[in-house]
């Protein structure tokens, strides 16, 4: 790092704008964007940039040192003010479908591209302000972004990522110094918060909306020029693009897409707002907005307050929903394959299905502590389990995490002895009713039994189960509170959390609070139970 350079280390190669066909319309205005893959835009000035917070990891990814990131000018550019040398800032177009419906052009309408760094280990690494401003996709939106949903983006991508699930990255959080009017709940009552931008980082940002634009409106001669540049880019190892790779590269999406959503529900994540147009190409984990974390396990469960009748996106359907997007990926691709039979396509899509089924019994079976899954015997198994876990409020962190203090030997005690350990996990004791113990004591004793069968000490299996189930997650009050305290100015608790959050699987002996139930002053409130798509 140069003195006066701090952002020199950043080597950019901005081969997506280079590559690909342009929106020929200089001006940025709200607009129809045909034939072109994305439209060149500046960010828009802010009045004082303040770093937040950055996640030094990220920054090492790309080649910058700590000392850089502290600078005004890491300030200044991540927050739009001015490019650093090498960046070329635009936003990309793109189509999806929005809770079922196809909702025609959407595009990044408030994400603005800074280019493409490529770092010492020859890895590509898109740069991407969220917040950052107008783009000719923002339709009626502002194009910018608060401070408590750009906390909640920077601490979730960095939880995601040490959780061990794929997930886009955030190297920084920076304060705008302006305001900006949101509605959170569309209820008439707007008010004024602080601005934020969040810098995102991705391998790439390209969404399966990105295909189904070109596809909607029949311009296949771009779709194709898009489809290749991709996987020339993000799937070398696919070969040169042909009918047949474009099979082998859409397969791919879906097996990349089973693993991510299997390790959604191994710790109890729901995205909220899985449209087409949220689902990566990469199979990572994309935009958070109303996402939350299951507190008491439910199946039925949607953070989301737009989809609170529907429920499309809640906790047990993530899996399904997937499977649909990855549908209508497929229609989006069909035209390039140059054929009328849909056979392969569909063969591709069906990998999804078995790869989840797959990747879902190898998850549980890690998070029971057994060494496998069998067949015979642990389908009654885990069904029985996440009934008994629904049936009253139970904490699914604390109960899988609880579960593995279990000792094997004591599988004829008593079922309140039997549970003791799991007692942490509920949060209405009185709902603990005899009925529920005689229930639970008997899924207990099958599953000592189980476990004894596989004759695996207890020692062993813990650590196992201790490196899958995790101790911290981002509670939605969690995130709450640092969000609170930072709208005062005080921005220690996301920095407590950030660091807390590197670690969720270890045990931290002074954190301890920070593994607690949900609190019962959260039960209902905005932020911590229900948000909206402007959160």
């Amino acid at each position: 790092m140069t003195e006066n350079r701090p952002l020199a280390p950043l080597n950019f190669d901005n081969s997506f704008i280079r590559e690909l066909p342009a929106d020929p319309e200089p001006l940025n205005f709200r607009r129809q964007v045909l034939g072109a893959c994305y439209s060149k835009v500046q960010p828009t000035p802010v009045s004082r940039p303040r770093l937040v917070a950055y996640a030094w990891e990220v920054a090492d990814v790309l080649g910058l040192p700590p000392q850089a990131c502290v600078t005004d000018e890491f300030a200044e550019t991540f927050a739009g003010n001015r490019l650093a040398e090498g960046m070329e800032s635009y936003a990309t177009c793109y189509g999806g479908h929005q809770f079922g419906n196809w909702a025609g052009q959407l595009g990044d309408g408030r994400a603005i591209n800074l280019g493409e760094v490529v770092n010492r280990h020859g890895e590509r690494w898109t740069l991407q302000l969220k917040g950052a401003g107008l783009t000719p996709y923002s339709r009626n939106a502002d194009g910018l972004a608060v401070l408590r949903s750009s906390v909640r983006e920077f601490l979730c991508s960095e939880a995601m990522f040490h959780l061990g699930i794929p997930t886009t990255r955030a190297l920084s959080l920076v304060l705008t110094g302006d305001t900006v009017i949101r509605d959170m709940f569309y209820d008439g009552n707007p008010k004024a918060e602080p601005g934020a931008v969040v810098c995102r980082v991705a391998p790439s940002f390209t969404r399966f909306g990105n295909f189904q634009i070109f596809a909607a409106r029949g311009d296949f001669a771009v779709l194709k020029q898009l489809v290749d540049y991709t996987i020339r880019t993000d799937f070398p190892h696919l070969g040169e693009p042909s009918p047949a790779v474009y099979l082998k590269w859409y397969e791919e999406i879906c097996r990349r897409t089973a693993e991510m959503i299997v390790h959604w529900q191994r710790v109890g994540f729901v995205h909220g707002v899985m449209n087409t147009d949220n689902m990566s190409i990469l199979g990572l984990t994309i935009d958070y907005g109303p996402y939350g974390w299951l507190e008491n396990f439910d199946l039925n469960w949607t953070p989301n307050t737009t989809d609170a009748s529907g429920r499309r996106y809640r906790f047990g359907n993530q899996p399904s929903v997937a499977f649909w997007n990855l549908g209508q990926l497929a229609n989006a691709l069909f035209p390039l394959l140059e054929t009328d039979d849909i056979a392969p396509l569909q063969a591709a899509l069906n990998v999804y299905q078995q790869a989840f089924a797959e990747g879902w019994q190898t998850m549980m079976a890690n998070k029971l502590g057994l060494q496998q899954f069998n067949q015979e015997t642990d389908h009654d198994l885990c069904a029985e389990l996440l009934t008994i876990l629904q049936s009253i409020e139970t904490d699914m962190t604390i109960f899988f995490r609880r579960l593995a203090l279990l000792d094997t030997h004591n599988i004829q005690a008593g079922d309140w002895q039997l549970m003791s350990p799991l007692l942490d996990a509920y949060y209405l004791p009185e709902q603990i009713t005899p009925e529920y113990q005689a229930r639970l004591g008997a899924w207990l004793r099958a599953y000592l039994g189980r476990l004894h069968g596989e004759g695996l000490p207890d020692g062993t299996r813990r650590q196992r189960m201790d490196a899958v189930n995790p101790k911290y997650v981002l509670r939605n009050y969690l995130a709450q509170l640092a969000i609170d305290q930072a709208e005062q100015g005080d921005f220690t608790k996301v920095d407590e959390l950030l660091e807390l959050l590197r670690h969720p699987y270890d045990e931290q002996p002074d954190k301890e609070g920070f593994a607690a139930k949900r609190p019962d002053w959260a039960r209902q409130r905005a932020g911590c139970s229900m948000l909206s798509c402007s959160s």
